[in-house]
């Protein structure tokens, strides 16, 4: 899944200059803390550095510069991944996700027809988007009544809901599985039962599916 692969190499690189960072200033501060003892109350030097000032300066900005860079980097990649390029490409599955207080309308254009489901915190009877194994998957994402968010947390993707709004994100899900879904924003007394199911199966078992009424 790409969402989560760039968000693990993100968090990783991030974390490695956190890492670095922590351990910087750690020593600076021992050295100083060291060579502070070896200077009398009255006599220690107060006179600035400048010249250790700026480079400290421009370290920092350094640091955030490649930080963005990455990032920017990594962003745009992803953003290339998910879209389907050129003619000769398989056609998205394009999905409506509609949020409402406090479920999930899961609507397929081809066929039409849509899904819903029982949100509580049984989880028996939750609402579940299916989806094509190895295939682009566009999904089309509002709410009908206050703002939402949809959220997958262990494919890492998350994209809010906003009334008379509408967000698109393409995914393709390169394995199958099932993966529990949320509601990341808070949106009224039931918020924490909004749930739904995530359930990606290969190409041919997802044709079955449509072919069969789509019964889950």
């Amino acid at each position: 899944m790409q969402f989560r692969d760039a968000f693990a190499r993100m968090a990783g690189f991030e974390g490695l200059i956190a890492g670095i960072v922590f351990v910087v200033v750690c020593l600076a501060v021992t050295l100083a803390l060291l060579l502070s003892r070896k200077r009398s109350g009255d006599k220690r030097r107060r006179d600035s550095h400048p010249l250790v000032e700026v480079a400290y300066a421009v370290a920092l900005a350094a640091v955030a510069g490649v930080i963005t860079f990455i990032t920017a980097s990594a962003h745009n990649s992803l953003s290339a991944s998910v879209v389907p390029k050129g003619a000769s490409g398989a056609p998205a599955t394009q999905i409506d996700v509609d949020a409402f207080q406090w479920c999930w309308r899961f609507h397929y254009t081809q066929p039409d027809r849509s899904f819903s489901g029982v949100c509580d915190n049984n989880g028996g009877s939750l609402p579940t988007l299916v989806v094509p194994v190895g295939q682009p998957v566009q999904l089309r994402i509002t709410s009908t009544d206050v703002q939402h968010s949809f959220w997958i947390p262990d494919l890492r993707v998350k994209v809010d809901a906003f009334p008379d709004h509408v967000n698109t994100v393409t995914l393709n899900f390169d394995q199958a599985g099932q993966w529990i879904g949320r509601c990341a924003e808070y949106c009224g007394d039931s918020h924490s039962t909004m749930h739904f199911w995530v359930r990606a199966v290969p190409a041919q078992q997802y044709q079955q599916w449509q072919a069969q009424g789509a019964h889950t």
